[in-house]
């Protein structure tokens, strides 16, 4: 107890007390200090180390503002569940770095006492005597160091030669077909062992249950593997599988693995409950295993804590070689935050936390058992920490599906909505979708795994079966209604009902244009865009059913998937809408194409007019009246006349007319000297001034003369006073 006590008042510690106090705080304010933009920019662009170091409270705000970029400061980025055992635990990490620094002799004092406290504690509060204690980040890696402490076991020249021991017999691993996924797989690679080492043993119905393994059968394939010259070196056996909780017959196992002497390891959340002044009886033969692995983060609420491994052997130096035991002064301090964490919650707020989970589970189930179209498991286990159910209507009236070959695909998309939603609207629930193979897709509610973390309570699992209420009516709806959705669409020429099971809704729709169109990538685009903007207006017109373009990776694609019904939808009304509103589209988008053509049509009449015009002027002028500077001295002695033909289009009718009516004469009457104004074009070098005889020319007219010129020269506009004359009135046209 001395050492413990200097280490207690040592300064460094304190400050690193404070420090993690300090850096909790800066995490979880939510109001960082760096700027919106820098803290986008360091976010999104990742950049060379800086010269200069930066202080510790810059690097927590950038850590802050990475994991909360997307929380606004009235949500900031906070942990959910116990704050003080967490703090605790986060402390002896923090703690667990700064004593690494110490002298070995020192670490390895601290280490024993450790090792000692927690393999103490866990054998006495898990009721599993004479078992010594290894740990490991990855739950996974117990059970790998334990097949190799078998090995070693029981190929006594393994150290030695090898891979090449296990050739004379080859090793065999038994598990049952509800283990984790992956876990057999990862064995092998890790222990270099051919997949056929590998056995996977079905569940069936012999001790009456669908999701345990069989153990008869097991013991047939043990003894043809014997005789066979095979070594049955190990079972995995659950209590608790890892998607709905099952325990397998762990006393028949136990039976099996003495009689052919193999090592039986077990796992699952279920362990949890040895804890318990009240066992369980099916878990109770799981205190007589050769090792088990237990997940105390999960369980108590303890960020990052290591998972832990019971195994009985008498042979330390075999645990050693197959590193179930320590062997470097670093990793001995690897459980220092469990053992401090221990210590603070202590014996009853440790089962109080077991406890606790049990109620929400046994709660929630008592409140599904009363809702009608909820479906709880197939077989009830009693005390099981794991609840899982599924929306299943099975009355009379559910002929939703009955028209559907994909019935189960079409339930399993139900469910996956609902478990979805569930999770969405109850975030602190912890509830998920797991899939299995009897039931398809369900929800799961695993508070033992997800309640410490999250700080689930009695008041979420009832904002639970609130929502299930609000929600299972419209799973209710949408089934009964999908098949008449179908049946309507397909009264409607102008849609197309598309089969989409995995769609959780009344299906999706597709929008067919009228008109054959030759060219299929044109008939292609043409269907995308009707639907597209299709999609838009009914997004907009608020009716009692959503509209979306459904799945991102799913098969149908330019179509509008339509959600879940409600109890008042009019389904002919509905669908005669869509219908309505994709024919106002193709309509508009029709009459857009036809005008197009007719504007296309009239360019080419103008041009082909214009052409032509330019053709007979050329004509009328001659080529002389063509070049710059003969034009102006033949327009000098013989001014030329000509009338302006333009022509306008018009695109209600698609005609292209003359502008002749639209040219009149005016004139402009002045009070005293009546002086009437003309605009007269002069054709010439553009910047010189009109010679006297032009202007003389110009006084002689008494009508608006039209001066032609040569194409590509430019015109200037002069505006000069003409003597008072009293005569018609002036004609204006303007000239090309």
């Amino acid at each position: 107890m001395d050492q413990p006590e200097k280490i207690v008042i040592d300064p460094v510690l304190n400050k690193v007390v404070k420090n993690l106090d300090e850096a909790m705080k800066i995490l979880e304010d939510g109001r960082s200090e760096v700027p919106g933009e820098q803290r986008a920019t360091r976010r999104h662009i990742p950049g060379p180390l800086q010269r200069c170091g930066q202080d510790a409270v810059s690097i927590l705000q950038l850590v802050q503002s990475l994991t909360c970029g997307g929380e606004t400061e009235d949500r900031p980025c906070r942990v959910q569940g116990d704050r003080k055992a967490r703090d605790v635990a986060l402390l002896g990490h923090s703690v667990a770095a700064y004593l690494s620094m110490l002298h070995r002799e020192q670490q390895r004092r601290l280490a024993t006492r450790v090792q000692s406290d927690v393999t103490l504690w866990l054998s006495r509060l898990f009721r599993y005597e004479n078992g010594s204690v290894s740990f490991h980040e990855d739950d996974r890696q117990g059970l790998l160091k334990v097949c190799r402490l078998v090995i070693h076991s029981r190929y006594k020249d393994f150290a030695t030669e090898g891979v090449t021991v296990l050739g004379c017999r080859h090793p065999v691993i038994y598990q049952s077909s509800a283990c984790r996924p992956g876990l057999g797989q990862y064995l092998c690679s890790q222990l270099g062992l051919p997949l056929s080492c590998l056995y996977t043993v079905p569940c069936n119905t012999a001790f009456g249950s669908e999701h345990q393994m069989d153990g008869f059968l097991l013991d047939g394939i043990i003894k043809e593997d014997v005789e066979s010259g095979k070594l049955p070196l190990l079972l995995i056996a659950n209590a608790g599988t890892a998607a709905a909780g099952h325990t397998d017959r762990l006393d028949h196992l136990r039976d099996l693995c003495d009689q052919h002497s193999m090592w039986l390891h077990v796992e699952g959340v279920n362990l949890a409950m040895l804890a318990l002044s009240c066992v369980p009886s099916p878990l109770l033969p799981a205190t007589k295993c050769d090792s088990m692995t237990l997940t105390l983060g999960p369980w108590l609420g303890l960020p990052s804590m290591p998972a832990v491994t019971l195994y009985r052997h008498e042979d330390p130096a075999l645990a050693l070689a197959a590193g179930l035991s320590w062997t470097q002064p670093g990793e001995n301090l690897q459980p220092l935050p469990l053992w401090m964490s221990l210590q603070y919650l202590g014996h009853s707020g440790i089962v109080e936390r077991i406890q606790h989970a049990l109620g929400l589970s046994h709660r929630l189930l008592e409140s599904l058992k009363k809702m009608a179209f909820i479906k709880t498991s197939v077989e009830d286990e009693p005390n099981c920490p794991v609840v899982v159910f599924k929306f299943c209507q099975e009355s009379p009236t559910d002929s939703v599906n009955d028209f559907s070959e994909n019935k189960g695909e079409f339930e399993d998309s139900l469910n996956r909505w609902l478990g979805e939603q569930l999770g969405l609207l109850v975030s602190a629930s912890g509830l998920d979708v797991v899939y299995l193979d009897d039931e398809g897709s369900c929800v799961r509610f695993n508070p033992l795994m997800t309640s410490a973390l999250l700080g689930t309570q009695e008041s979420d699992v009832d904002a639970v079966v609130e929502q299930l209420v609000s929600l299972v009516p419209l799973l209710c709806w949408t089934s009964c209604l999908r098949h008449h959705f179908c049946e309507e669409v397909s009264r409607h020429n102008r849609l197309m009902y598309l089969e989409e099971p995995s769609w959780p809704g009344l299906g999706a729709i597709r929008y067919q244009p009228s008109g054959e169109e030759p060219d299929g990538s044109k008939r292609q685009q043409l269907v995308e865009k009707i639907n597209s903007d299709l999609l838009k207006k009914l997004q907009v017109l608020g009716a009692e059913v959503d509209f979306s373009t459904g799945p991102e990776f799913g098969a149908e694609k330019n179509c509008i998937f339509v959600g879940m019904a409600t109890e008042d939808l009019d389904v002919v009304k509905l669908v005669d809408t869509i219908e309505a509103v994709g024919k106002d589209i193709e309509e508009s988008n029709q009459l857009l194409e036809n005008m197009s053509e007719v504007v296309q049509r009239g360019i080419l009449e103008a041009e082909s007019q214009l052409q032509k015009a330019t053709e007979e002027k050329l004509m009328q002028e001659g080529v002389l009246r063509q070049i710059p500077m003969v034009a102006s001295v033949l327009n000098w002695f013989s001014p030329v006349q000509s009338l302006v033909k333009g022509s306008t289009f018009s695109l209600a009718s698609g005609s292209l007319n003359s502008t002749e009516h639209t040219y009149t004469m005016k004139t402009f009457e002045v009070q005293g000297t009546s002086v009437t104004s003309a605009t007269v074009a002069i054709e010439g070098s553009l910047g010189k001034e009109p010679s006297h005889h032009s202007r003389v020319a110009c006084d002689s007219l008494s009508q608006a003369t039209h001066l032609s010129h040569a194409a590509g020269a430019e015109r200037q506009n002069i505006h000069f006073p003409l003597p008072d004359v009293s005569g018609p009135e002036t004609i204006l046209e303007p000239t090309h």
